[in-house]
């Protein structure tokens, strides 16, 4: 289905702004369920009609108001997925407000940065504990006239103030909103350094409803839809596809309690739709792939089967392969085996995004062929954010997909991947010469992706450019390939390819705490003695481990020695950004010692 086929569809043309969206669909679904969400005090899942929304954007629209502040200003918000987000979300933007979201497991010092830097006069979060991290940089945001919590609790901070008190009334009646053109900056979107300081990201009103809208013709969604939503919202990814899609098409949106909880969520809330990163997918296939290996063998060969016959039905379906005397096996193994897998994830699901980072191909022919169907996508939080997507009759899942209606695409310099439309960004805040650098005179944006383009106009991101390693000898190649193929095995938890300027490539890898057990008993160490990780044999059986999982890559892209951790690397420790990517020259720099150490002698 595509927006033209769906008639309840709201153009970017009747809606003008995302505030002007969310009224438009308030004024056509006004008792149609929009949000579903956990009450953790009454312990049960509650509803909330679009009418029931507009009345709460009302309140926070009135206490949002009596800030005395101007069109312009900036506000943040700092929650987990709830409906609040979106409330206050829709509050600020009647009342020209810049929305800056913020991510609620970032560091505090990340976050005083960000706030300084936008100079946000309203910070909306959620919790004591999350006010317990900031405590330490209060004193630095004195840009910030008023903080608001949705949680009450005793504290001597005069600017801070409870929801239940800031809301005052119970009832409220929302303001016509105040005069704003679609060109306008709706929403300012740092991203995650994995280098530096975070950049602000400048979306207009337009960049999202025309990004949103032109995703239709290439991403299914129907009024009857109910998407579960855990991607934080602070991700654009998140925020264009499980936020303001919904809106635009009148589908539901259940929001999951926690990441730890996802499962038991997927089988109470039975989406429909999902929408993840394919660290989502990878879970879910690492425990497959470990109850496998503990089970008999027969119930691996009968798994292997169903996805191997699945896969080759997937391909006659797409007319790129032919019929299989096989297929007639499907029912049994359907029955067998598929059908018990994804009851596991709701047993509705129709279509799943998959987004923000490259899915492996292997991981994906598994889904696949028992019967999910995994599309494939792309963007980044300055193209506002997709790019390109595959079609569920016209998918290729090693490839990203085709460019979405109303964006153009092409290869710039070193196959980088330029991308022009109505979805890329106005420019990064107070920053422009980082935007002269992104965006070039004719508005063509350089990714900083490696991409090949094949015949059929599919995308195939290849590499970053700035993340090739070139060893001493000059043979170069992309880590992030590596890892992701490494990350298969499922001791590995977390992994990356050292080697810039190096003879030869090494790993640093944290094991899996309970994989680990099992593996040093069979080497014969003890698992809980800091030696083990340093032990030859230890190294050169993980390294065996390691070499299969890259025996499709070239024989120069061999690691030669690793580096074994327990702790992991977390947004805390400052290895991880707040989208739980690396951030290597801090890895580099947190275990320089041990990685000379792998290199003496040579």
């Amino acid at each position: 289905m595509t927006a033209a086929q769906n008639d309840d569809v709201i153009s970017p043309q009747q809606a003008v702004t995302l505030h002007g969206l969310f009224l438009e669909r308030v004024r056509r679904s006004q008792d149609k369920i929009a949000y579903k969400f956990f009450d953790v005090r009454q312990s049960v899942w509650v509803d909330l009609s679009w009418g029931q929304m507009l009345e709460q954007v009302a309140r926070w629209q009135a206490a949002l108001a009596r800030e005395g502040l101007v069109k312009g200003d900036r506000v943040a918000i700092m929650l987990r997925n709830c409906p609040q987000w979106v409330m206050f979300d829709q509050a600020a933007m009647s009342l020209g407000l810049i929305t800056v979201p913020l991510y609620t497991v970032d560091r505090a010092d990340n976050i005083a940065y960000i706030v300084n830097d936008a100079q946000v006069k309203v910070l909306l979060f959620e919790t004591e504990a999350q006010w317990q991290e900031l405590s330490g940089v209060v004193g630095q945001m004195g840009c910030v006239q008023r903080f608001v919590s949705l949680d009450d609790f005793r504290n001597d901070e005069p600017r801070l103030v409870p929801a239940a008190k800031y809301l005052l009334t119970q009832l409220a009646e929302l303001q016509a909103p105040v005069p704003c053109d679609c060109k306008e900056l709706a929403s300012i979107i740092y991203t995650s350094g994995t280098t530096g300081r975070p950049k602000g990201v400048m979306l207009s009103h337009n960049n999202m409803l025309s990004n949103t809208y032109d995703a239709m013709a290439t991403f299914m969604v129907r009024g009857d839809d109910l998407l579960l939503s855990f991607l934080p919202l602070s991700h654009t990814f998140e925020r264009t596809c499980g936020y303001y899609l919904q809106v635009m098409t009148a589908a539901t949106v259940a929001y999951a309690r926690s990441i730890p909880l996802l499962s038991e969520d997927l089988k109470t809330i039975k989406p429909t739709i999902l929408i993840s990163v394919p660290r989502i997918y990878e879970r879910i296939y690492g425990a497959i792939s470990t109850k496998l290996a503990e089970g008999p063998a027969f119930k691996r060969m009968l798994f292997h089967l169903a996805v191997e016959v699945g896969w080759a039905r997937f391909l006659h379906q797409q007319r790129r392969g032919g019929w299989k005397p096989s297929f007639l096996l499907w029912p049994l193994l359907d029955k067998l085996v598929a059908q018990k897998i994804l009851e596991r994830l709701g047993g509705r699901l129709r279509t799943t995004v998959s987004g923000g980072a490259a899915l492996a191909p292997e991981i994906s022919r598994v889904f696949v062929g028992l019967g999910l169907p995994v599309v494939q996508g792309y963007g980044l939080t300055e193209t506002s954010p997709i790019v390109s997507g595959n079609k569920l009759d016209n998918n290729f899942p090693d490839s990203v997909g085709q460019p979405i209606r109303g964006v153009q695409v092409k290869l710039g310099e070193q196959h980088a991947l330029l991308v022009k439309g109505p979805n890329v960004m106005m420019g990064y805040w107070n920053n422009p010469e980082a935007t002269r650098a992104m965006i070039d005179a004719d508005g063509w944006l350089n990714t900083g992706d490696i991409a090949h383009i094949s015949e059929t106009g599919h995308i195939y991101i290849t590499g970053r450019l700035k993340e090739i390693i070139v060893l001493s000898n000059g043979e170069k190649m992309p880590p992030a390939d590596m890892e992701a193929a490494i990350l298969h095995d499922p001791l590995i938890d977390q992994v990356m390819i050292y080697g810039e300027g190096r003879p030869y490539l090494i790993a640093l890898a944290v094991l899996n705490p309970e994989v680990w057990l099992q593996v040093a008993a069979k080497v014969g160490v003890r698992p809980d003695m800091p030696e083990s990780l340093t032990d030859s044999a230890v190294e050169a059986k993980v390294l065996r481990r390691i070499a299969r999982n890259l025996s499709g890559f070239p024989g120069y892209a061999k690691v030669h020695r690793v580096l074994l951790l327990r702790e992991p690397w977390t947004i805390d420790n400052g290895l991880l950004t707040p989208k739980l990517s690396l951030k290597r020259n801090h890895v580099v720099a947190a275990f320089s010692r041990q990685i000379d150490e792998l290199y003496k002698g040579h």
